[in-house]
């Protein structure tokens, strides 16, 4: 067996994927709809705006904020 070069070497996490996917090609599927039902989501930008503009600035010390008071 020849040494993988860079041109060829696939590491075994990525050959796990890959078979995995080849023998459940509906995975992918469902890694869409999950994706979607997570993380795609419309952002509401009135929402947004407000989010933006109640932020309170950060202290140039965050651990010992109370040694001011």
């Amino acid at each position: 067996m020849s040494k993988p070069t860079i041109d060829n070497y696939e590491s075994e996490h990525t050959q796990f994927l890959r078979e995995l996917f080849e023998k459940k090609p509906h995975l992918a599927e469902q890694q869409k709809e999950a994706r979607a039902m997570w993380w795609d989501k419309k952002l509401n930008q009135e929402e947004l705006k407000r989010f933006t503009e109640s932020k309170v600035p950060q202290s140039s010390y965050v651990y010992f904020d109370w040694l001011k008071k």
